[in-house]
């Protein structure tokens, strides 16, 4: 399994029924699993961007395997003898009391290799960038989830992203399992040049790198301004905008009102909230 890959992967499916399906779209929800996993390789994608391969206690045994989107949550507590510290499960639900915890894209599973990728950005403002800057062989972590999937089904004629680096490692999943030549734009803000990352894949990608320098993080409108300046005469494709909740929640209107593209032809997913620790993306921003 090749920790970074310079040609795109076919993608990985696991054997999970969906639980509400229709021609466009699918939703999964799996009962959820704590477990132990331990890092296995580390890998600087960018100066802003780290890539960490895991294994688990299990062997990441039932772990689902759907969609660009599938994400699970990472706890950052140890016990005085080093053991990360797991949820407590009651009925198939666990309380988030005491425990620090963030929500992370997988960006890859094999399961032949039961080994997931996660990448991290890299801040010193909070606690699970600054575990990933010092992240190392054999260092341990709690997981939860996946609790469930959103399958954007590879039928639409186009497609366009529009993500904050938060979002790219979903970007990036998505981008490599497109079938070949389906047209993608995407529209990607990140700090700098020295964060761009490449994106494999057999679409046909035309990329657009926005750079927010000096500006902090969320609180610029160039993802905006780029969605809106994107033709869009055809509202046959698909949209899909993730970042920061408030600096992209304009957006949201524009594309379903003011556009009026058809509900199961966009998503605008609040990825996190300047301010606010743990923000819930499923939650209605």
């Amino acid at each position: 399994m090749t920790l970074v890959p310079t040609v795109p992967r076919s993608a990985v499916r696991t054997a999970h029924r969906a639980d509400r399906e229709d021609e466009l779209t699918a939703y999964y929800y799996f009962e959820l699993r704590p477990r132990v996993l331990t890092v296995e390789a580390v890998h600087p994608l960018s100066a802003t961007l780290v890539r960490v391969r895991f294994s688990a206690d299990d062997g990441f045994s039932g772990f689902p395997s759907i969609g660009a989107e599938d994400h699970l949550k990472l706890f950052f507590d140890h016990d005085p003898s080093g053991e990360p510290v797991l949820p407590v499960m009651r009925d198939g639900r666990w309380s988030p009391r005491g425990l620090t915890y963030r929500d992370y894209t997988v960006r890859w599973f094999d399961p032949e290799a039961a080994a997931v990728d996660i990448d991290f950005v890299l801040h010193d403002h909070g606690v699970a960038g600054r575990w990933a800057s010092t992240a190392a062989v054999g260092q341990k972590i709690g997981a939860l989830g996946p609790r469930g999937a959103f399958e954007i089904k590879d039928v639409f004629p186009w497609y366009v992203f529009a993500a904050d680096e938060t979002a790219l490692p979903a970007l990036a999943r998505w981008v490599e399992v497109l079938r070949p030549e389906v047209p993608v734009t995407a529209y990607i803000e990140v700090a700098g040049p020295d964060s761009r990352i490449d994106l494999p894949t057999s679409a046909t990608l035309e990329t657009y790198w926005l750079y927010r320098d000096p500006s902090p993080a969320g609180t610029t409108q160039i993802l905006d301004a780029a969605v809106r300046h994107h033709d869009f005469s055809d509202r046959e494709g698909f949209v899909w905008v993730a970042g920061e909740a408030m600096s992209i929640k304009p957006l949201r209107r524009y594309i379903s009102q003011e556009l009026g593209f058809d509900r199961n032809h966009w998503d605008v997913d609040g990825y996190w909230r300047r301010g606010e620790i743990n923000h819930d993306h499923h939650a209605d921003d």
